[in-house]
């Protein structure tokens, strides 16, 4: 599962990174070897305690491991471990960083930007939060019930107004909810969220660009989890248009560490206006004097960043361009072939109720039963003896209004059901579906008498 092979590019590259200091006098850091090797080795022991999240059997929550140019170059980087906050403390990760963003703006269609790396989506979101707080001093941001926690927690950070809209049978954005707020006035801000982190459920952006156009509020796109997406090949044209819209919206966040192959924490936040960077001015006196250009810490919140991060993405994307039909789209569209496939799998099962038909790779479903009490008793009882023959799923609370839609034959003697839940992100998600299903379908058997 580990591989170690990979070892010996990292030191082929070492040494054509040390080669550009030759001109330094000789210089080794010294440390005890041999303590080093039993703290590693203690490291690598505690490190077991942990699901397997590299291997295919690993259906669970969203976690995916990241390439070996990812992972490699970013050990390459740490040898020297740049700051890409200031230019003299990250020059060549720097440039690196701007290069790989650029490509992630290209990619939504952007034909101006200004954005950089940050430490996961939600500081991404709180970001792009805080630009549109300035941008418009007034007003209530608005997210669907199943937008991430991240916006009415930094709303909350930031003393922004928020409230969330009901969702549709599709646990997407009820669009005429969203319409009814608006037309009762103060909105700044509206999140589409392509790509629920519940569910994978994508917003339909293109009918609220048609919205914005009659009530002139801002758009926020978190993509955090489904932005990759836009180059999947499989996706139904209502999802495609989602996506393809992405264009018009005033901002983006995507996460790299997600369906972008890096390590944690890669996130990244994408303005459509340069304009906007006025938001960040500040002074600090001893900090950007290196040179004129401009510094990526002039343009973020966050000050000290690791230019590693940005190092791993830039070489990940020379590796594996993001273009239509290349390997990397290949990729995502065999992660969603392997969710088309289970959901198949559960609608000509008699022990599972399907739930809505995934958008991207996402996969929910529940366990039959009498009631919501039961199927909930039910899914729990499946998860458990799942895991014990190495298969992990994760499970996902339903709230009433989506268990109305999913599950009606259920009694309802609960506010709320535990159904089943998969990410199916590694493309060897589908060769692996057969063995996945056979799993799941020893493991919900046995869970009957739960």
């Amino acid at each position: 599962m580990f591989s170690r092979t990979d070892l010996q590019y990292l030191d082929s590259a070492l040494q054509t990174l040390e080669e550009g200091f030759r001109s330094l006098p000789p210089f080794e850091p010294v440390f005890d070897g041999e303590r080093l090797r039993t703290v590693l080795h203690e490291t690598a022991l505690r490190l077991r305690d942990n699901f397997p999240y590299p291997h295919p059997l690993y259906a669970g929550q969203m976690l995916k491991p990241p390439h070996p140019a990812a992972r490699l170059a970013y050990m390459l980087a740490l040898y020297l471990n740049p700051n890409n906050h200031a230019l003299d403390g990250g020059r060549a990760s720097s440039i690196m960083e701007n290069e790989a963003v650029a490509a992630l703006a290209q990619l939504f269609g952007y034909r101006t930007h200004l954005g950089h790396l940050c430490a996961s989506g939600t500081i991404a979101n709180l970001e792009a939060l805080w630009v549109a707080r300035h941008a418009r001093p007034q007003g209530t941001v608005l997210a669907s019930a199943q937008a991430h926690y991240t916006h009415a927690r930094m709303c909350e950070v930031l003393g922004i107004k928020f409230e969330s809209v009901a969702v549709d049978k599709a646990a997407r954005m009820d669009l005429n909810a969203l319409e009814a707020r608006l037309r009762r006035g103060g909105v700044a801000t509206v999140v589409a969220t392509l790509g629920t982190t519940a569910t994978g459920a994508a917003d339909r952006l293109q009918d609220m660009l048609k919205l914005r156009e009659r009530y002139g509020f801002r758009i926020h796109v978190d993509a955090a989890y489904g932005g990759y997406f836009i180059l999947a090949d499989n996706l139904t044209a209502e999802t495609r248009a989602a996506f393809d819209a992405m264009q018009y919206a005033d901002s983006i966040v995507v996460d790299p560490h997600k369906h972008g192959l890096q390590p944690y924490g890669c996130g990244c936040v994408l303005l459509r206006d340069p304009a906007e960077g006025r938001f960040y001015k500040h002074d600090s006196p001893y900090t950007y004097f290196t040179s004129d250009e401009l510094h990526l810490g002039e343009i973020s919140l966050e000050c000290s960043r690791p230019g590693a991060t940005a190092v791993a993405l830039w070489a990940t994307q020379r590796l594996l361009p993001m273009e239509h039909g290349g390997e990397f789209a290949r990729g995502l569209a065999a992660g969603r072939e392997a969710a088309l496939a289970l959901q198949q799998h559960l609608k000509t099962h008699a022990d599972y109720i399907a739930g809505p038909a995934p958008e991207l790779d996402i996969v929910v479903w529940l366990l039959a039963a009498g009631s919501r009490s039961a199927a909930s008793r039910r899914a729990h009882a499946a998860f458990a003896n799942a895991a014990q023959h190495n298969l992990h799923l994760a499970l996902l609370r339903v709230p009433d209004e989506l268990a109305q839609y999913w599950a009606p034959e259920l009694t309802t003697d609960s506010r709320t059901v535990t159904a089943l839940r998969s990410c199916l992100m590694k493309p060897e998600h589908r060769d692996w579906l057969p063995r996945i299903t056979a799993l799941l379908d020893t493991a919900a058997h046995a869970a009957l008498g739960a």
